[in-house]
């Protein structure tokens, strides 16, 4: 696994110490020996690389990495830009068109988002090929949840969007009266139309930064 060397790392290297961490350390370790899994080994840590903590400005929650071949690099809802859209993705990008009027682009890969301080954050880091939450339960929650605590301590304002059921589970860490939590179903198509289609996420984030003197984001992904 390649390492955290940004400033994530100081708040987070309590954790590389437990016990847990080491055996979640052999385990992931084992899976890439024994099996496929996603994302490349390097990659598995692109949500917090790309993000630097001093830069977050809104959180995304993700579940588990995609399980087809080819998808995950380390961000939620995003896929490399020569890979097909997700369904899940196909959705939110409705919804942005619906939202803020942004073209549909060609492509799914959304490191523009995580540049400008989107951390695209899954609650479990890796996944077995063509097994959707395999790697449920190893310890990468007990990670994430820790991450999570660490971004609801920050002194400065940040929104929390929580699509469906597992990212709503967070809510209850999300104590700092600063940041803002929007809540809505699941953006995948079994979930779409019970009300994440019109929820406008994005522009109620951008209100909100720009309500307490911070850039927007532009969130048009180009085409490629």
């Amino acid at each position: 696994m390649a390492a955290i060397d940004n400033d994530w790392l100081q708040p987070l290297s309590g954790e590389f110490k437990k016990p847990y961490y080491k055996k979640l350390y052999d385990t992931v370790k084992r899976e890439y020996q024994t099996r496929r899994i996603y994302p490349a080994p390097d990659d598995i840590f692109n949500a917090f690389a790309f993000t630097p903590l001093e830069k977050v400005k809104v959180v995304i929650l993700g579940q588990d990495p995609y399980h087809n071949d080819g998808q995950a690099h380390g961000l939620c809802f995003s896929v490399k830009p020569d890979v097909e859209i997700p369904p899940s993705l196909v959705n939110i990008y409705q919804e942005l068109h619906d939202d803020l009027g942004c073209y549909i682009p060609n492509n799914g890969y959304l490191k523009k988002w995580a540049d400008q301080g989107v951390m695209l954050l899954n609650t479990v880091l890796t996944v077995r090929a063509h097994q959707a939450n395999s790697h449920h339960d190893i310890g990468w929650e007990e990670f994430t949840d820790a991450a999570i605590r660490i971004l609801n301590q920050q002194d400065k304002p940040i929104v929390f969007i929580l699509w469906g059921r597992p990212a709503q589970s967070k809510k209850p860490m999300l104590t700092n009266p600063r940041h803002l939590i929007l809540e809505a179903p699941h953006p995948s198509p079994l979930s779409a139309f019970r009300g994440f289609f019109g929820s406008r996420p994005f522009s109620r984030t951008n209100d909100f930064l720009t309500g307490h003197g911070l850039e927007p984001i532009d969130w048009q992904i180009e085409n490629v």
